[in-house]
């Protein structure tokens, strides 16, 4: 049977060996290689509360894009596997109190948003920049619903919170400071790898 875990419409699918095997091994070390992006890019981070702004969404979207859904989810979801493990792979630690803690709706969205990002890879938007970037808006959109969902579903114990005026206060602390920087990150990961890709398909 043969393994298609990507396709020939994503950067990883153009460089993919012949053999099965040899993709197996290939896709898995892939995946681990890409956690390891991710968790360098959430030490890369300011630390506001409750989230701070980390270049995670940059690496887990350019990530998707250049590997399609199924590894792209697979990527983030080893990545999550890990946190919750206990290995500080978050932006400040790890844990399973980490992954349920005020970030976890965001940490838990970027399986949505990398499954939104890849699923446009694997049909073609690798090479056309305003289609990967809306795709890349539209994951980081749902990531944000997500998030947001979830702090508000702890805000009764959360501090930061003005009780009075929960859904405000929450969005403004936790979503309105961070819409400009996703933006900008978004447009970067979609221009790095469309780029990528005009380069290796003139080879």
């Amino acid at each position: 049977m043969a393994v298609t875990l990507t396709t020939p419409n994503t950067l990883l699918g153009l460089y993919q060996p012949k053999g099965d095997a040899a993709k197996m091994a290939s896709n898995l070390a892939t995946v681990v290689l890409g956690t390891l992006l991710i968790t360098l890019c959430a030490k890369i981070n300011v630390p506001v509360w409750p989230v701070p702004v980390t270049l995670q969404g940059f690496a887990i979207a350019a990530l998707a894009a250049t590997f399609g859904m199924r590894i792209g989810v697979a990527t983030v979801g080893l990545y999550l596997l890990e946190g919750a493990f206990g290995l500080p792979v978050f932006a400040t630690g790890g844990g399973l109190a980490y992954l349920v803690g005020p970030t976890g709706g965001f940490l838990l969205g970027f399986v949505a948003m990398a499954a939104i990002i890849g699923f446009a890879a694997d049909r073609g938007a690798s090479g056309k920049p305003l289609m990967l970037f809306a795709a890349m808006l539209a994951g980081d959109a749902v990531l944000f619903a997500l998030g947001f969902t979830w702090l508000l579903a702890l805000s009764g114990n959360a501090g930061w919170i003005d009780q009075s005026n929960v859904v405000a206060s929450a969005f403004a602390g936790a979503v309105k400071p961070f819409i400009v920087w996703d933006l900008l990150k978004m447009a970067l990961a979609a221009l790095t790898v469309t780029g990528a890709w005009k380069i290796a398909s003139k080879r």
